[in-house]
């Protein structure tokens, strides 16, 4: 952002000139703030504007992407199409798996330590200016990850919206099209569990008379009523958009949708991009109606390439996918492999005590039924003891607990068979602890079920 739009310099009393290191201020924004959640828009936007983030856009165009399930793999499908147009893009995402600045990319590459840094200072600058603000910590990393943006000289602006939508910190930007991906439970503390709240409350990334994208045969009508109650332009998966599934052996789908400009588009012979093909057809979707002009052979680039750790990721023998409540259990089960004829199909899994862990391992017990628990550290990690107890009252093997997922995946350096695989998830603590280290490969075959806890 130019020079004229930041604010007074840090007050010297309240926090030193001397600059402090990422990991200090990451350490400090966590004091900021008596609770780690605290809905509303009003304090954030309030420090929004002191830094001039709602003076003026962010990027020449902005998508904001909310739902349960799918805002992921979505926003990175949107990003890598849009680049490979040659569009210069930004996006904000959260959480992270091993470092902080995977939240902030630019043009591809996650922000550095000095970007952010500055982010910071000019966050707490405005914050400290009177009377005095107080920010959760996902508050003042949205501010500093929207500065970021802004001042990067953006053809798209991606961000995705945190917990809920009406009064995430991110819906103090309005986009130039909004998508919901999927509803389905989570966070019942703050969201409660009727479908159709939570898809108003998902709703409220919408704009007047701007495009709302539907990514799922299956939201509750609530989102697409709230849609019309603004003037909002729907578009609806399986209405407006479609595509054709996966064929088997060709691997290929075909996608149908329209322009800004209302015209019909098609795209042929489009690659499995190894994410959910219903959020690869919605991210078209979106970037058509930014005004992109869609090129099949970018398109097909853009798609063959496309990653995202820690979703349906293969790591050698080993699946690594941070799903953490029914729903997305219910998708890695349908895209997981049958067990191995001659292995096992193991299931390493650690989860928050506050998700739904009953719902999760019955969606995950068709394709698994052999397990290793792991603790989750923290107020709201869930025992591995008590994750134990639940697989086994329906019905399945578990055969070592661990303190830590670190050692859980130990525990399989004796075990694993050249035949075996593993399932490593629950939560983006366990994938995290996970992808920061070697797995274990096969070795020999586990002799009968004596490890088997009953």
């Amino acid at each position: 952002m130019p020079d004229s739009d930041v604010v007074s310099p840090l007050p010297s009393e309240r926090l030193s000139l001397e600059r402090w290191s990422l990991e200090q201020w990451l350490q400090h924004l966590e004091t900021l703030h008596p609770v780690g959640i605290d809905m509303g828009l009003e304090r954030v936007s309030q420090v929004a504007n002191r830094m001039g983030l709602l003076s003026r856009p962010i990027a020449s165009s902005v998508i904001t992407v909310a739902g349960t399930n799918g805002k992921g793999s979505t926003l990175a499908m949107i990003d890598s199409v849009a680049r490979a147009h040659g569009q210069r893009v930004g996006s904000y995402t959260s959480p992270h798996l091993l470092r902080y600045n995977e939240r902030v990319k630019i043009a591809g590459q996650d922000a550095d330590d000095q970007l952010l840094i500055e982010g910071f200072e000019h966050v707490e600058r405005a914050r400290l200016q009177e009377p005095e603000i107080s920010l959760t910590y996902f508050e003042a990393g949205t501010l500093c990850g929207l500065w970021c943006l802004a001042r990067a000289e953006l053809d798209l602006a991606v961000l995705e919206v945190g917990l809920g939508g009406r009064l995430d910190a991110v819906n103090i930007i309005d986009a130039d099209v909004a998508v919901v991906t999927t509803i389905a439970q989570d966070h019942a503390n703050f969201l409660g569990t009727d479908l159709a709240q939570i898809g108003r409350e998902k709703a409220g990334i919408f704009r007047a008379a701007h495009p709302a994208v539907l990514g799922s045969l299956t939201l509750p009508e609530s989102v697409a009523e709230y849609a019309q109650t603004l003037a909002a332009p729907v578009f609806q998966l399986g209405q407006h958009f479609q595509h054709d599934a996966v064929v088997s052996g060709l691997k290929t789908w075909r996608w149908q949708g329209r322009q800004a400009d209302k015209a019909d588009i098609v795209l042929d012979r489009l690659p499995d991009p190894g994410l959910p093909i219903d959020n690869a057809a919605t991210a078209l979707q979106a970037l058509a109606l930014t005004g992109l002009a869609l090129e099949q052979g970018r398109v097909q680039e853009a798609l063959s390439s496309v990653t995202l750790a820690g979703r349906m990721q293969w790591m050698g023998q080993w699946c690594l996918d941070v799903g953490h409540n029914p729903h997305a259990a219910e998708y890695i089960a349908s895209y997981l492999p049958l067990p191995p004829s001659n292995g096992r199909q193991w299931g390493l899994i650690g989860m928050l005590n506050d998700k739904d862990i009953d719902g999760v391992i019955k969606a995950l017990s068709a394709r698994i039924t052999d397990w290793v628990c792991v603790t989750l550290t923290g107020e709201r990690g869930c025992q591995a003891e008590e994750l134990s107890q639940r697989i086994i009252a329906q019905g399945g093997r578990v055969h070592f607990c661990a303190d830590t997922p670190q050692a859980g995946a130990d525990w399989f350096t004796k075990v694993l068979t050249p035949n075996d695989r593993v399932l490593a998830t629950g939560s983006f603590f366990t994938v995290a602890a996970l992808l920061a280290r070697p797995l274990p490969t096969g070795a020999v075959p586990l002799d009968g079920d004596e490890n088997e806890i009953r």
